[in-house]
């Protein structure tokens, strides 16, 4: 069985040239899959990143700090949460990667600096959408989804929305009114004036990985994947471009390498079809032999 052990964070590659991001893949079957642990993948997260619990207020968007209140919970804690709310098998290729995000963005949530960000949501809608894309169940692949995000004591349904309402707006964007948002008055609008106060030293913001791909991703609906303008957007947001492009090339690896580990998998599912249908063929053999004899000496009765 062939084998991945690592997918890593670290030592990629820059490229301005490219910038779309997907993941097209298989839908293995789920039996052979379950059992299947020659394929891992294992991912080194590094987040810098904050976020929030939805406000009560009438903004949609909302964005207000995090105050807990007491210790944050341990990470084998938020772990067993995830495990105690899902307890169906997760094919290891997933598992692996799930498994590494959750103690990454437990980190990152209970810092006291932490924020919601609807940018940030964007971002890892994007991102698990393009882990998870060919499991076996779409169903419980939202599932999932529901008990991580629950594990990590946020609300599934606010990130849903609110990357919905961020990619309704983009598709309605070209590359001037996009970057042009200072200048126009409107909730999303708002939303991006007041990332791009704080980033630029008027309140907290942590920039991270998913904010990268949640600022892509708006950039890719609005059919505004340019070089050129992604920069202008760093420009107009106070974030720091040569960080997004290096984080939007570590993801693209990522995505690529989890291509590979998924054509492997699809390949061994293949051969192991074919392996026990080999198998059946001798006993369907034997079966038909005894059928015939049975109905011979039947008649010669």
């Amino acid at each position: 069985m062939a084998a991945i052990a690592s997918i890593s964070f670290h030592g990629v590659t820059q490229s301005s040239s490219e910038r779309k991001i997907c993941l097209p893949s298989p839908s293995p079957s789920r039996s052979s899959v379950s059992n299947f642990d020659a394929i891992r993948v294992r991912t080194t997260f590094s987040f810098r990143s904050i976020s929030v619990r939805p406000s009560k207020s009438s903004s949609r968007f909302a964005v207000h700090c995090m105050s807990t209140g007491s210790e944050a919970p341990p990470v084998s804690e938020t772990k067993l949460k995830f495990l105690k709310a899902y307890k169906r098998p997760i094919p290891s290729i997933y598992n692996s990667v799930l498994q590494e995000l959750i103690v990454q963005q437990h980190l990152m949530r209970y810092k006291k600096t932490y924020r919601y960000d609807p940018v940030f949501a964007l971002g890892f809608v994007t991102v698990y959408d393009q882990l998870m894309e060919g499991y076996p169940s779409d169903e419980d692949r939202e599932a999932i989804f529901q008990s991580y995000i629950n594990a990590l004591n946020e609300d599934p349904q606010q990130y849903r929305a609110d990357a919905e309402r961020l990619e309704t707006w983009a598709r309605a964007q070209n590359s001037s009114s996009l970057v042009d948002f200072s200048s126009k008055s409107g909730e999303i609008e708002d939303l991006l004036k007041d990332i791009a106060e704080r980033a630029g030293g008027n309140g907290s913001f942590s920039y991270s990985r998913f904010f990268a791909v949640g600022l892509f991703r708006l950039l890719e609906l609005a059919n505004a994947t340019d070089p050129t303008v992604l920069e202008k957007l760093c420009a107009a947001l106070n974030i720091n471009k040569r960080s997004v492009d290096r984080d939007l090339d570590v993801y693209r690896n990522l995505l690529s390498k989890l291509v590979q580990a998924k054509e492997l998998l699809k390949e061994y599912v293949a051969r192991e079809k074919k392996k026990q249908a080999e198998r059946a063929e001798p006993q369907k053999a034997n079966e038909a032999v005894k059928s015939f004899l049975a109905e011979n000496y039947d008649t010669r009765k």
